[in-house]
């Protein structure tokens, strides 16, 4: 091999020594700007799991205890029915009693509403298909069409949210 050759050869490594060094130089910012996407991705997804986790929490706090509200409920409508039943009664043990059952029920029902429960207000007011559910039509002179006249069953809201349908009769004087 000639001189010229030899330095060819030479110049020619020595040219691939620097290109593999300045790939390498370029494969290192290349692997750390990954890692920095990476991590950005993964702190934001980390993010969005605690405000997720978060807004699980306000809602078991909020709704948890629904299913309990919804059977105690029943027990108000009970207490309901007992006060309507022994209003008309003349006997003072009897009424007695029923004013033992009031106390009973008002402060259950105070019980309730610091948990959240909320009576649905429906009569006199416009029949509203999310918080009412018509059970029948009747006239009523004096009253406005689509207006609560009677309620038959109490609807009630827990922190907001409807837990049961007030069960009603609206007026139509069609």
């Amino acid at each position: 091999m000639s001189e010229v050759e030899n330095e060819e050869i030479i110049i020619e490594s020595e040219v691939k020594d620097v290109i593999e060094e300045e790939l390498k130089a370029h494969e290192i910012p290349k692997k750390e700007e990954d890692f920095k996407a990476k991590y950005y991705y993964l702190a934001a997804e980390v993010e969005n799991m605690r405000k997720r986790f978060e807004r699980e929490k306000e809602s078991l706090l909020k709704y948890g205890n629904e299913k309990v509200l919804s059977n105690l409920i029943e027990v108000v409508d009970n207490f309901d029915l007992t006060v309507n039943s022994l209003k008309n009664d003349n006997d003072d043990k009897v009424q007695n009693i029923m004013k033992g059952i009031e106390m009973i029920r008002s402060q259950f029902i105070n019980v309730l509403k610091q948990n959240g429960l909320t009576p649905v207000e429906s009569l006199g007011k416009p029949f509203d298909p999310n918080f009412h559910e018509a059970v029948a039509q009747a006239p009523a002179e004096g009253k406005e069409d689509q207006e609560v006249i009677t309620e038959y069953q109490r609807g009630y809201l827990l922190n907001g949210r409807l837990l049961r349908a007030s069960k009603v009769v609206v007026a139509n004087n069609k």
